[in-house]
């Protein structure tokens, strides 16, 4: 059997692993040059988990992974104006949660594709055709590859869902925020930040940042807009619209690229995820967006139940049809406290940011804790383990 994957990222790459893994012969195709090195940060925990542990990349994860003390909300002078330890986020999942550069997640999965498998750097999709027993991907170089299986795991943004399932307006729903992210060095910034996640407790833009091992500073920066249009130059937007902020916020604009990751925060909707020998996973079938968190996690676990069941059916219809019903639920599920992330992660009014402190205040009391941090984190993904359509014996 051969599959045509579309994107290198998280999803694609783990979509890649684990079909090789059963013997599918594959092949990768992503239209960046090379892997991409801009990224934030996530927290890697939940369904993801089960679907690296069967890579065998948890140890690699761990050792790329920050031990991060707490997440700080800090006002103009950078104090502190409410704090949440990770180890309470830690506790809920059973320990199993890593903070970490998406770069560096990528690369613990690409680490995992067996030698067999072909990327394909520096090329994009311009064409699909399908059978009803094959497909077949026509390239800007003018190759032609055809396959049994093309898997459409190329982001928010994905030209296979463009091509196969029609425009993206149809099924994008902008949630209201846009985000940058890009990474600096600057000695007396680093030492300011220390070992947590520092946000500024501000309403309507925030700026989020970490400390690295080498040093270096991520920032991220996340700010309220009714415009989903990105900006013409949107490192001159940044410095603009972000030039309130105090602390360390003047001094990091200062260091922002014009080279940056941008982009609209938004959500993928979609009635199905896969027609004729066509197949979307993580962002491309379903972003969450990073409101919700969990994308990185829940584009590995797509990839996990995708493969396993592939591997118990048979029939690509079947299969394809047992994919959706076992990984949509949990999906539907983090797309919705995306949705109600909103009000919080950036307040809208002071109202909010005070209601926010609250809350987080509230996280320190016995009996509490557990309840607010496992609202934060979800659900660990138990569906993974078994599927509601199982093929017959």
């Amino acid at each position: 059997m051969k599959a045509i994957i579309c994107g290198a990222g998280i999803s694609g790459l783990a979509a890649a692993a684990f079909l090789a893994g059963d013997g599918w012969d594959v092949v990768v195709v992503e239209q960046a040059a090379g892997p991409r090195p801009q990224g934030y940060m996530v927290d890697f925990f939940g369904p993801g988990w089960q679907a690296a542990t069967a890579l065998g990349i948890i140890p690699r994860i761990r050792e790329l992974g920050y031990s991060v003390e707490r997440l700080d909300y800090v006002d103009g002078r950078g104090r502190a104006r409410a704090s949440l330890p990770f180890a309470r986020f830690a506790q809920v999942v059973r320990g199993e949660l890593v903070s970490m550069l998406r770069p560096d997640l990528e690369l613990a999965i690409r680490e995992a594709v067996p030698p067999g498998v072909h990327l394909r750097y520096g090329r994009t999709v311009l064409a699909v055709t399908q059978s009803r027993a094959s497909v077949t991907a026509t390239l800007d170089d003018g190759a032609s590859l055809e396959a049994d299986l093309l898997v459409g795991a190329d982001g928010i943004h994905s030209v296979i869902r463009e091509l196969v399932f029609g425009p993206e307006p149809e099924f994008l729903h902008y949630l209201g925020f846009h985000v940058g992210a890009y990474s600096f060095r600057d000695p007396e910034v680093a030492s300011l930040v220390g070992d947590r996640f520092a946000v500024t407790d501000t309403r309507n833009e925030a700026m989020f940042f970490y400390r690295l091992r080498d040093g270096t500073i991520t920032a991220m920066a996340v700010h309220r807009t009714d415009d989903p249009a990105r900006p013409d130059d949107p490192q001159d937007m940044l410095r603009s619209r972000y030039g309130r902020l105090e602390w360390i916020c003047p001094a990091a604009l200062r260091h922002c690229p014009r080279d940056l990751y941008y982009d609209q925060v938004a959500q993928i909707r979609m009635p199905r995820w896969h027609t004729g020998c066509t197949v979307l996973v993580g962002d491309a079938a379903a972003a969450v967006s990073l409101l919700a968190g969990q994308g990185a996690s829940l584009g590995m676990a797509a990839a996990y139940v995708l493969a396993d069941e592939l591997k118990k059916q048979p029939d690509l219809g079947r299969a394809l049809d047992s994919f959706e019903t076992r990984i949509r639920p949990l999906v539907l599920e983090h797309q919705k406290a995306g949705v109600s992330a909103a009000h919080w992660f950036v307040p809208a009014t002071r109202h909010a940011v005070l209601m926010r402190r609250a809350v987080i205040r509230l996280a320190r009391i016995p009996g509490l804790t557990r309840l607010i941090s496992s609202a934060v984190v979800g659900k660990s993904g138990a569906a993974l383990t078994s599927s509601q359509n199982p093929s017959p014996e």
